[in-house]
């Protein structure tokens, strides 16, 4: 019996919007796939679910999610993956394409999911979009690296990893650059006593008791639907549940007045979705300075010193010379640190990094691993890191782990 070639593709200067990300899902294989041409086979990507979520709003149908009778909308990132998955991988295909598979799924989804695919790639052609070597499923023998202008490797998955380990590496010389003025906020910057919340019949959060002081490094964990997006929507200001309950966001409890647009003044936010926002073809030093503005894009003159301000960070982050190209432009690792520098630019007293790593390769997370580690140590911004996956060289000082049972999830401290 002949083996079957599984493929793993890394397309890391790549986003959904691209050709091969489109062709794929319109049922096109790309030439470097010989195999797979006129087979029958399906994507699975964020441009698959986006299709599933527009069915159910223009034509109310549920086609994942009948049996637990909810909206893809309320589902969290992992949950509505697990939907597609389990949708999917009920019917016969030739071969499956998978857009980074792992990504948004706890460390128990993740090991059911690769036995589901290691007793199909028996019978099933595997293709797996990746960006991180230690993601590759086991079955996988055959790697292709594509960029750009096209195919830049293809060949045996032990060729490649010798191959990926020859890449250069980044460091970030100097400090970060200081902010233009100081935020005065109380010591504790966000307060949550004994919160609990339920979303009709289903209990979220269970007695939730965490305090995060001014200059702390968290570290945010939990399975998929465990609540940590609703954890987030609180402190943000997005979610109703936050009202009438002991929340506390910088000195004041919620709902005592305070606006969204206050709170949000001093939150820096970084989620993979608001790439989504960023079509417009803004230069990356506009990009930079629209965090002073909390802008999407740049529609007000800066002033010298935000934009002198701005040019610290862009040499900070070795893209002095990228300053006036289109962010759109950038590959995706870059198009990263410079939203990550955005969110950052005003030295916010919280910033939320929600999945900063979703999508890079081991090059990318390992660069924007030691700017995080860099702005944790050398300001006073109290940081909350939330991931999936305990990441190689993170230096948190504490984790918030929300432990999920029938009465809601319960949370634990973790120093570190």
């Amino acid at each position: 019996m002949n083996r079957i070639n599984h493929y793993a593709i890394l397309a890391h200067e790549l986003s959904a919007k691209d050709d091969l990300f489109k062709g794929f899902v319109r049922g096109e294989v790309p030439v470097f796939l010989p195999d797979l041409i006129g087979k029958n086979g399906v994507f699975l990507s964020s441009l698959t679910l986006d299709k599933f979520i527009d069915d159910e709003l223009k034509h109310d149908n549920y086609t994942l999610t009948k049996e637990s009778h909810r909206s893809l909308l309320t589902l969290s990132s992992g949950e509505k993956k697990k939907a597609l998955l389990n949708y999917v991988l009920k019917r016969d295909w030739d071969f499956i394409a998978l857009d980074h598979p792992y990504d948004n799924l706890d460390i128990g989804s993740q090991q059911v999911l690769e036995e589901r695919l290691k007793d199909l790639s028996r019978r099933v052609v595997i293709v797996q979009f990746f960006s991180r070597n230690r993601e590759l499923l086991p079955f996988i023998n055959k790697v292709i690296e594509v960029g750009k202008e096209g195919v830049v490797f293809q060949g045996n998955r032990s060729d490649f990893e010798q191959y990926s380990q020859c890449k250069q590496k980044m460091a970030f010389v100097g400090k970060i650059p200081l902010p233009l003025d100081h935020f005065s906020c109380n010591k504790e910057l966000v307060l949550f006593k004994d919160v609990c919340v339920r979303y009709e019949d289903r209990k979220i959060l269970n007695q939730i008791n965490w305090t995060i002081k001014k200059g702390e490094f968290w570290q945010l964990v939990g399975p998929n639907g465990s609540g940590k997006t609703t954890l987030l929507t609180m402190v943000i200001g997005d979610n109703p549940k936050a009202f009438g309950q002991d929340l506390y966001l910088f000195g004041k409890k919620k709902g005592t007045g305070e606006t969204v647009w206050e709170i949000k003044d001093k939150i820096g936010y970084y989620t993979s979705s608001m790439m989504d926002l960023f079509s417009v073809r803004h230069t990356v030093e506009n990009m930079i300075v629209s965090g002073f503005m909390d802008s999407i894009g740049l529609y007000k003159v800066p002033s010298e010193m935000q934009l002198r301000l701005a040019d610290e960070w862009l040499e900070l982050l070795g893209m002095t010379k990228k300053r006036t190209q289109a962010f759109v432009d950038l590959p995706v690792g870059e198009q990263r640190l410079v939203l990550i520098a955005r969110a950052m630019v005003k030295h916010p007293p919280l910033l939320i990094l929600d999945e900063p790593t979703t999508g890079l390769d081991d090059a990318g997370a390992e660069i924007l691993v030691s700017l995080i580690n860099k702005m944790a140590e050398e300001s006073g911004t109290a940081i909350i890191y939330v991931s999936h996956r305990n990441e190689e060289g993170l230096k948190p000082e504490f984790t918030f782990e929300l432990v999920p049972s029938a009465e809601g999830s319960m949370g634990q401290i973790v120093k570190h």
